[in-house]
């Protein structure tokens, strides 16, 4: 084991899981930082670090001049915990709209799942490569987008794809000195029935069209009297935006993991209802959020963190739901028929009912019992 790698298994995944046996590193990971020779690195010049998912190339690079890039908050806050938990320094941690520095001498990058944010990501990047910064990009073999080869060359230059080890790949690439491409646009697309226009940036879960859950939810909007709303996993915030232009009183807490979902979110609200009482921000479900404060929460929720697939987000935002909600307050909940949400909000709320469902997805209504 390489020096590089010696922190791997000290790591934690965020939010702790008690039964989880997930560990917080891949062999990706692993690839990268075996790859690399600390001692041919200058500490004076920069480092940057793309989609590390729980810290294994911030710790392992903390001591450089380094700028962490992530469109993750949890990811975020796993970097923050694991480097404060193995008494390393404090790294610049920062979302992908922020600037990033120019000239990095060396920049490590996982391929996300989703090639609208590697695309986002080349594009940003290109600009700022000086003429003898290093590139290296890897994945685990069964999570690299199959087109993710072709744009690292499309937007680099001449890109090696280096032998494959463990399951993952690595790619390795440097700058051409060509004129950089483009970013590329936010896709925008009319939502149907409305004059709404839905903005999305990179990222955006279903960014391309309107997602099935999330339709059917459109289709069996609740009614009542909700005075504050919380669209918990918003996405590019459809459905408070429909909620809101049926209620127009109430105020509205947009919230998502990915910061490029709330950046979508918030420009949709600014945009389509410009004079609605709206919040949109990036934060671990609803950590924060004050107790017995919402009257209503609607929520399509994830069934997978990163690549790995689990239900302990999805039972994160149904508990912290039933915590924000006033008594008789109500969590809309859409989700996979086979996912059993049910079982969830009968131990949570003791019970809940089913207010649509297609052969794909199902509507679940639970409401906050009253004090006696």
């Amino acid at each position: 084991m390489s020096a590089l790698t010696q922190h791997l298994p000290l790591l934690q995944r965020y939010p702790p899981q008690l039964e989880d046996n997930l560990q917080a590193w891949d062999s990706a990971d692993e690839y990268l930082l075996q790859s690399l020779v600390p001692s041919q690195l200058d500490r004076s010049r920069p480092v940057l670090v793309l989609g590390d998912g729980f810290g294994a190339l911030s710790c392992a690079l903390s001591s450089f001049k380094l700028t962490s890039v992530t469109d993750s908050f949890v990811s975020r806050k796993a970097i923050e915990q694991n480097l404060e938990r193995l008494g390393l320094p404090g790294v610049d941690i920062v979302p992908p709209q922020a600037p990033w520095p120019q000239e990095p001498q060396l920049v490590l990058a996982k391929i996300p799942k989703q090639l609208s944010l590697l695309e986002y990501w080349l594009a940003k990047l290109k600009p700022l490569l000086g003429p003898d910064t290093q590139v290296w990009f890897a994945g685990r073999d069964r999570d690299i987008p199959e087109r993710a080869e072709a744009l690292l060359g499309k937007y680099l230059g001449p890109t090696e794809r280096l032998l494959g080890w463990k399951k993952a790949r690595a790619f390795f690439s440097h700058s051409d000195g060509k004129a950089p491409l483009p970013m590329p646009a936010p896709l925008r697309w009319p939502l149907e029935g409305t004059a709404f226009t839905l903005t999305n940036h990179a990222n955006v879960f279903s960014r391309q069209s309107l997602d099935i859950g999330a339709r059917l939810m459109l289709a069996n909007l609740p009614e009542g009297r909700f005075d504050r709303v919380i669209d918990l996993g918003c996405g590019n915030g459809v459905l408070a935006l429909a909620m809101a232009n049926r209620y127009p009183e109430a105020h509205y807490s947009l919230v998502d993991e990915s910061y490029l979902a709330v950046a979508s979110a918030e420009e949709n609200m600014a945009h389509n209802l410009p004079q609605v009482d709206a919040h949109c921000l990036a934060n671990d479900c609803l950590s924060g959020f004050p107790s017995v404060s919402a009257d209503l929460v609607l929520c399509n929720p994830p069934f997978h963190q990163q690549q790995a697939v689990t239900d302990h987000v999805a039972w994160q935002m149904m508990k912290d739901a039933q915590r924000v909600l006033r008594p008789g307050g109500e969590l809309w909940l859409v989700g996979n028929r086979h996912l059993g949400y049910h079982l969830k909000l009968k131990r949570l709320f003791g019970g809940c009912q089913v207010v649509a469902s297609d052969r794909k997805f199902v509507i679940l209504k639970a409401v906050k019992r009253r004090s006696k």
